[in-house]
This record gives structure tokens, C-alpha cells and sequence, in this order.
């Protein structure tokens, strides 16, 4: 359309618009006949919808896919530093120790859980561009699930699906199966690799508490922890004699039928400081969410959690002190290592509190689709308890939390040279490796 021949000075008077929004016009029989008015209409707007709820993080992002009966599930992580050398072995091991059927405690369902790499790694290196992981589905059975497609699952979440939804995938509990998070344990084996070669930071989880079976504080040195201390037993608790007990309270129940739950703590370990974003984004409350958002969660402490609510302030404070090498240390760590939502150096640690599985086989009542009430006994293939397997699950989340707020802190607040007087480097020093001398095998981070 041609411009309007008005002089530039705008028009003053009615506020009518004639059908033209924001449009302003003078009375008809003000206006010169002289005068020609072009309209510029605007094109309706276009209804955008922007699906949510399948993304987590800022700058190291993972996006899930794939449900429990269809053909895979898998990630794609969009964010990862170029030239990390990653295979699917390093992903694999956690994968191994998520994956269904490797033990009597677990669930019976077959599933290799092998994993791809589609795009964003070229000869054993990353290339910065997003990266594909599939893991195939190969052991589903849909018949399973014939009554809880009509009926709901007490405490599960196929009635919510379908109020949320209107409609959901049955077999397998679909989107809300925990076999999403397969697509969180690989993308969080590649932010293990990276925090420990990067930053020398180590993420480590067990089971302290399975039902009323607890694991005493204190028994667990979290400064020597080691990895093959909680691998060495079925239930991943790293004392022995409170493993087998945790195992004897799986057993009583799977052979009934029924369920248990527990609880998973997690350790950071040599998390530099300064981590964590006030006020919204706190270490803390980043933390909260990441593990709250897995399957079967229904409890988050940190640091003195509840309990210190029973203390007063001079009993829970941590002391600071100054170490032998000059570093600004707490003598206690009430604090689970985060103050003012601030990472502060000592051991970030945490306690996720996981329900008894839904999926049980035993007679409950319900209500199918149509709202009638009804029985039911649930079929299928579930976990008993489901806290042995979750441990690699809440190791994955804690980590692709700590990457991102490392990637976050040395975006802002690293940058420009660092206060040495009161900052610290966030990284361990460089290696003086170049891309080319790369061999396969090696496993640390390329970062000359």
C-alpha cells in the first residue's frame, strides 16, 4: 500500500476508530477532500504454543524424549563444550546402573538400555552441536496394561495424564514411566565426565534409608566415599551390615506383591565456590527442582535439612576458620555446603525422599475412565523399591545442575580476571594437550 499523503503533524480529536485498532480519526466532515487515507491492516496474529516441561538447564541444555512401550527413548544435549572426548562407554556404565533387571530387587523387565550417539560427536570428539543419544526399547509388553487402560492406578499418574491431556499412552505408563530418564542418566555421564576433568568435581549417591531401615549418620565418611563402595551390593548402600538389612526389607515385600520406598543422599565433592545465582536461582533451590522433578520424589533436604529447625542459632551455625593453605573454611557443615544460595567450597549434600512404587499387585480400589468405581490388581513389571535404581538418577540431575552453574559463573563473574584476594579459579590447570595429538583412548578433557 501506498504511504498516507497526510501532513506529518498527527491528527487531534475523536478518539473513534472506525474498526482500526490504535487508529484515531477526526470527524469525516473535518477531514479535506483533498486528503487520501491508506490503511495498513495487520495481519492476524498466529497462535504460538511452545511445548514446555521436556528442557532443563540454561546453557548446558537436555531435552528428553521417548516414552516406555514406544520404539526408544534418549536426549539431546545442546550446550556441550566442543572437544570433550565422549563415546557411548562413558555413558553406558550409568546407564548399566539404571537399567531394569540386574537384580532380584529390582524390576524383571529385560532391557539392555544400549545407547547410540546420532550427531554432535566426530572421530571421539564433541563438535559443540547438539548431541543425539537413542536407547532402543526391545523388551515391551503392551497386553500388560489391558485393565489400566480403562482403570487408574492409585498415587500414579495415568489420571492426571488424562485430566491434564485428555488423552495418555497406556502401555508402560508412557511419558511417566521411569524410563524417561534414561535420556537424564546419559546426558548426566557426559556432565560427570566434564565436571571431574574440568573442575575435579566428583558426584557420588547411595541409599541411606530403605522403609524403616535407616543408615545412622556418621557411618559414611563423605570426604573418602568411593565409587565401588556403594557399587559392591545390589542395594548401593556403601555400610554392609545396613545393606543386607535394606535387602531383607526389599524381599519381604516384593514376594507380597507390595512396595517400599527410601532415600537416595548425594554428595558434591571439591564444588568451588561461588556457585549459585541469588535470588531466584539458588544452588539450592536449583537443586530442589532438578531432583524433585524425577519420578517417585516426594521429600528434599540439604545441609541440616529438618532437623536443623530443632537447633538454635549458636548450635547451627558453622564456625569459619582459615586452613593451613590459607583457605576460608566451616567447621561444621550445617550449611550442606551452600549459604546465601551460594556454593562455599565444603561438600554440597542433599537427601531425596522416594515413595513406595505405585504398581502394585495388590487389590485396590479405583475408578476407570468413565468414573465408575472398580478393583483393581495391577499387572506388569515394576520395582519393588524403587531407591537402588534412582540412585544414578539423582547423581545425573546434581550434576547437569552443578555443569550449568559452572557454565553460569564463569559467564558473569569469570570473564574478566578474578579478584584473587577473594575469588578462586573455578578450573583445574590446563593441560597442554592440542586437538591433534587426541588419542581415543584418553580420557581427559582437551582444553589446550
Amino acid at each position: 500500500m501506498a504511504s498516507s499523503s497526510l501532513s506529518t503533524k498527527p491528527f487531534l480529536g475523536s478518539s473513534r476508530t472506525d474498526g482500526f485498532s490504535g487508529l484515531r480519526l477526526l470527524p469525516s466532515h473535518l477531514i479535506p477532500s483533498s486528503v487520501h487515507i491508506s490503511i495498513r491492516t495487520r495481519s492476524p496474529k498466529k497462535l504460538q504454543i511452545q511445548a514446555a516441561g521436556n528442557t532443563f538447564g540454561n546453557y548446558f541444555r537436555v531435552t528428553t524424549f521417548g516414552e516406555s512401550h514406544g520404539g526408544g527413548v534418549g536426549c539431546i544435549i545442546d550446550g556441550c563444550p566442543p572437544r570433550v572426548p565422549l563415546s557411548e562407554a562413558d555413558m553406558q556404565f550409568d546407564l548399566d546402573r539404571r537399567r531394569p533387571g540386574q537384580s532380584r530387587i529390582t524390576t524383571p523387565r529385560k532391557e539392555t538400555d544400549t545407547c547410540r550417539i546420532l550427531s554432535g560427536v566426530a572421530e571421539g570428539l564433541t563438535t559443540g552441536t547438539p548431541i543425539l543419544v537413542l536407547v532402543p526399547n526391545t523388551d515391551q509388553r503392551g497386553h500388560d496394561y489391558s485393565e489400566m487402560a480403562k482403570a487408574y492406578r492409585p498415587s500414579h499418574a495415568d489420571a492426571t495424564y488424562d485430566m491434564k491431556y485428555g488423552t495418555r499412552a497406556i502401555q508402560g505408563g508412557g511419558r511417566s514411566s521411569a524410563r524417561e530418564t534414561i535420556g537424564r542418566v546419559a546426558a548426566g555421564a557426559v556432565a560427570k565426565k566434564i565436571l571431574k576433568s574440568l573442575a575435579g568435581i566428583e558426584i557420588l549417591a547411595y541409599v541411606s534409608q530403605v522403609h524403616k531401615v535407616v543408615l545412622p549418620e556418621g557411618l559414611v565418611d563423605h570426604y573418602s566415599l568411593a565409587l565401588d563402595q556403594i557399587e559392591s551390593n545390589i542395594v548401593r548402600c556403601p555400610n554392609p551390615e545396613y545393606a543386607d538389612k535394606m535387602i531383607e526389607a526389599i524381599d519381604a515385600v516384593r514376594v507380597k506383591g507390595n512396595s517400599i520406598g527410601g532415600v537416595v543422599t548425594c554428595i558434591a565433592r571439591d564444588c568451588p565456590r561461588g556457585l549459585g545465582s541469588p535470588v531466584f536461582d539458588k544452588l539450592e533451590a536449583e537443586l530442589a527442582k532438578a531432583v524433585m522433578s524425577l519420578p517417585a520424589t516426594k521429600g528434599f533436604e540439604f545441609g541440616s535439612g529438618f532437623a536443623g529447625t530443632l537447633l538454635t542459632g549458636i548450635e547451627h551455625n558453622d564456625e569459619f576458620y582459615t586452613d593451613e593453605h590459607g583457605k576460608i573454611r566451616t567447621r561444621t557443615n550445617r550449611s550442606g555446603g551452600i549459604q546465601g544460595g551460594i556454593s562455599n567450597g565444603e561438600i554440597i549434600n542433599m537427601r531425596v525422599a522416594f515413595k513406595p512404587t505405585a504398581t502394585i499387585a495388590k487389590k485396590q480400589l479405583t475408578v476407570a475412565r468413565d468414573k465408575k468405581e472398580m478393583e483393581l490388581i495391577a499387572r506388569g513389571r515394576h520395582d519393588p523399591c524403587v531407591v537402588p535404581r534412582a540412585v544414578p538418577m539423582v547423581e545425573a540431575m546434581v550434576a547437569l545442575v552443578i555443569l550449568d552453574q559452572l557454565m553460569a559463573q564463569h559467564a558473569q563473574c569469570n570473564l574478566f580476571p578474578i579478584n584473587p584476594d577473594l575469588q578462586e579459579p573455578l578450573f583445574l590447570p590446563r593441560l597442554d594437550d592440542g586437538v591433534a595429538e587426541h588419542e581415543h583412548e584418553h580420557d581427559d578433557l582437551v582444553v589446550g
